[in-house]
């Protein structure tokens, strides 16, 4: 599901902001953009990500401030400095310069001026990270909880449907049989004279087979079974999203069993509504954690 967090947290030396940028995915991604100096820190941050959005691809923004001063120390060696300046005076005595040496001339020479960074307090660094990064998750989740729910909404009115569909279907499959009799029935009279008589025996003994071959009785229990679960999931706290993936695999098999065994226009015409709805909730479930 998709979402966006934002969260701020600073003491006397630092100040973090941290953004969640989360879109649909199927898997669970995290890519995090962070100063390098703290990139020892990356770990740490995706397990707390992990905990709150197992699925999606979540595009963290890390910024560090330092507060009341640099973030490097700036370092003049002195005794360099004194070298170089001696050194110059030198050259333009030798040279019989009357230049005179002035402070840009020094600088202008390598390793005058060194800047390194400070150390960092890292449990005090973690700690107003981790504030903050808490912050922007529990806005991100506050708008994936309220997505969800409209979503969660949406499916339970698609899984109604189906379940009106998978109802018809069995209205419908008793008829299937009747009809097929009455059809073979007046086929044979079409084709056999008058005088002939018809063998009951093999006829029912064909129309037991053909019943046989396309019942659809237990496909019909087990898709019914399937809906009521995925109800029941749907409801759970856990995540649910792999559960529902699943159960919607199965579902699709057992429409595609009725599809090839009904032999029935309208149970086709059903089948094909179905296996749309079917494919619209499954599309919608790769969102769900």
């Amino acid at each position: 599901m998709t979402g966006y967090g934002r969260g701020e947290a600073e003491n006397d030396l630092y100040k973090f902001k941290v953004e969640l940028k989360a879109v649909n995915h199927r898997y669970n991604d995290i890519l995090i953009k962070m100063p390098r100096h703290i990139s020892y820190l990356e770990e740490n941050i995706k397990k707390i990500i992990k905990e709150k959005i197992s699925r999606g691809k979540v595009d963290v923004y890390i910024n560090l401030e330092y507060i009341n001063e640099s973030s490097v120390d700036v370092k003049v060696d002195i005794p360099l400095a004194k070298s170089y300046k001696t050194a110059l005076e030198n050259l333009s005595a030798e040279l019989e310069l009357e230049d005179s040496i002035r402070l840009n001339n020094i600088l202008c020479m390598q390793e005058i001026i060194r800047t390194d960074r400070k150390e960092l307090d890292e449990d005090l660094i973690w700690s107003i990270l981790k504030k903050s990064l808490d912050m922007a998750l529990d806005n991100i989740m506050k708008m994936r909880i309220t997505e969800g729910a409209e979503l969660k909404r949406d499916i339970l009115g698609k899984l109604e449907y189906v379940e009106k569909c998978v109802g018809s279907i069995g209205e419908r499959s008793p008829y299937v049989v009747l009809e097929y009799k009455d059809k073979l029935q007046e086929r044979i009279k079409n084709l056999l004279d008058d005088n002939v008589t018809l063998d009951e025996e093999r006829l029912n003994n064909e129309i037991a087979y053909f019943a046989d071959r396309s019942s659809i009785d237990e496909e019909l229990v087990r898709l019914a079974s399937h809906i009521k679960q995925f109800r029941t999931i749907l409801n759970e706290d856990d995540s649910v999203g792999r559960k529902l993936d699943f159960l919607i695999q199965e579902m699709n098999r057992e429409i595609n069993t009725i599809g090839s065994k009904a032999n029935d226009l309208t149970i086709t015409n059903y089948v094909v509504i179905l296996k749309a709805e079917i494919e619209k909730i499954r599309e919608q479930i790769q969102n769900i954690e």
